[in-house]
């Protein structure tokens, strides 16, 4: 059982291994690491630690196994589910990476790059481009989240297609063990079949058996050629089959296959400044398509243009327009990546980071709409997401005019109503996101009682005294 209650002597036990500068113990200082990037969860902590190297996480670590403490790893606070943010009511100490920011090598023979488990993500991409290669990982939130909160949550981002998500990306990981222990497992090696992967582990464990305080991650090769395009299309299905004939025409080129309902471009232009919807006519459903190609330009330009036209000859595509500068590439992308905020102030909203496999996507979201229809009269589905690798955002928003915390208040019944037709389709109920607190009890309810009872024991093995992260993805 973990401490209820931090003594005085404890918080200046812990304010000694960083120094008094970088614990925090006052309420202002405090409450920005309180509450996760949503506002779903809030929580309480008597102290925020901010450790300057590897040797203060492993001395925090063993003096919170020593006392019973409860740690909270944490990142950019980025995460949608609860992860990041230490519980209510609770004496969690929130343990910030935020210092641990250095880039500790960058080999572009190797095509490998070693950082801090703090880095922020965008500070990656700069690192990579000066050399450069590409770090593929992209997110909304790439300018405040770091390395090893993209690690410990598995994150994809709208590159998974051509990339792979963090699983992918990692070669090898430096970890500090609940017990204090450091595990240097900063490999640079494609291939190495030397006992149990146990960067896997840590991998998308979220914080509960360790902190990632370093990383080895992939680089590649700049691509030569870039082509972005948008096309309304007037169904699922036909954005199905473009997608199909996408990935048989371009093969690993095709490194993005985004899709869009209408009402996402409309609360886009209506709220994000400078967005504006780039095809002069309506369409009920887009697709945003990346290619990338490393021989030439002019591979990606008529990888591109024969695709949109095969697409227009089939009746597919309604209307496109292809990017004729990296501006307007960024200005396509932004749409996509501003869509979940964009919903923001249209009310509440219920949202769902699934997965179902690729070809179930139409009838698992035409079941969908039926049902959430059915439950709440008026409401608003807008669901988009990373149509080449199954994930889809399903987000719902409030009827115009509705109550916004009635509305908020059916968020597990909408969520339980959803994931139960993931389910059916052989889906997750988690694709990106992670499970942190907001689906701990939903994981295990849909997942085998062997998973789940692997899933305990491991956590007992790594963290017998249970500090890490507590509450969060698994309990028992």
């Amino acid at each position: 059982m973990v401490q209820a209650k931090l003594s005085p002597d404890l918080i200046a036990r812990f304010a000694d291994i960083t120094g008094p500068g970088y614990a925090l113990s006052d309420d202002r200082d405090i409450a920005p690491y309180l509450v996760e990037s949503r506002g779903l969860y809030h929580g309480t902590s008597p102290l925020v630690l901010r450790p300057g190297s590897v040797q203060e996480v492993s001395a925090i670590l063993a003096l919170a196994t020593e006392t019973r403490t409860a740690i909270v790893p944490q990142g950019g606070n980025t995460g949608h589910v609860g992860g990041s943010v230490p519980r209510e009511g609770a004496a969690d100490v929130v343990l910030s990476l935020s210092r641990l920011n250095r880039i500790r090598d960058v080999d572009p023979v190797g095509n490998v790059i070693v950082a801090d488990g703090g880095c922020v993500l965008a500070e990656i991409h700069k690192a990579a481009e000066a050399v450069d290669r590409l770090f593929p990982l992209s997110l909304g939130s790439e300018g405040s989240c770091q390395i090893g909160g993209n690690l410990s949550t598995n994150a994809g981002g709208t590159a998974v297609l051509a990339y792979g998500n963090m699983r992918h990306l990692c070669l090898g990981l430096e970890v500090v063990l609940p017990t204090g222990e450091v595990w240097n497992g900063l490999r640079r090696l494609k291939k190495d079949n030397t006992g149990y992967d146990l960067r896997d582990l840590f991998i998308g464990a979220e914080g509960t058996l360790g902190v990632i305080t370093g990383a080895v991650l992939k680089l590649f090769p700049r691509p030569l050629g870039h082509e972005v395009a948008f096309a309304g299309l007037k169904s699922v299905k036909d954005a199905l089959a473009l997608f199909e004939r996408a990935s048989s025409r371009c093969g690993t080129a095709l490194t993005g296959f985004e899709l869009m309902p209408r009402l996402g471009v409309d609360f886009t232009t209506r709220h994000i400044p400078g967005v504006r919807d780039p095809l002069a006519t309506r369409h009920d459903w887009y697709v945003l398509i990346d290619i990338s190609t490393s021989d030439a330009a002019e591979t990606a330009t008529r990888m591109m243009e024969a695709l949109l036209a095969e697409g227009i000859e089939a009746g597919l595509v309604e209307n496109a327009v292809i990017a004729s500068s990296e501006q307007q590439r960024k200005a396509l992308w932004h749409m996509r990546e501003s869509m979940s905020p964009a919903q923001k102030p249209e009310g509440g909203s219920i949202k769902h980071d699934v997965s179902v496999p690729v070809s179930s996507i139409p009838d698992f979201m035409a079941e969908a709409d039926a049902a959430v229809m059915a439950a709440i009269p008026g409401a608003r589905i807008c669901s988009f997401g990373h149509m080449g690798d199954g994930n889809i955002h399903y987000n719902i928003s409030q009827p115009v005019g509705a109550d916004k915390q009635a509305f908020l208040d059916r968020w597990r019944e909408i969520n339980h109503l959803v994931h139960g037709i993931v389910l059916k389709y052989h889906g997750s109920i988690s694709a990106e996101h992670g499970i942190g607190q907001l689906k701990r009890d939903e994981l295990a309810a849909v997942r085998e009682p062997i998973e789940m009872d692997l899933m305990r024991r491991l956590k007992h093995a790594f963290d017998p005294a249970g500090i890490m992260n507590p509450g969060k993805v698994v309990t028992g």
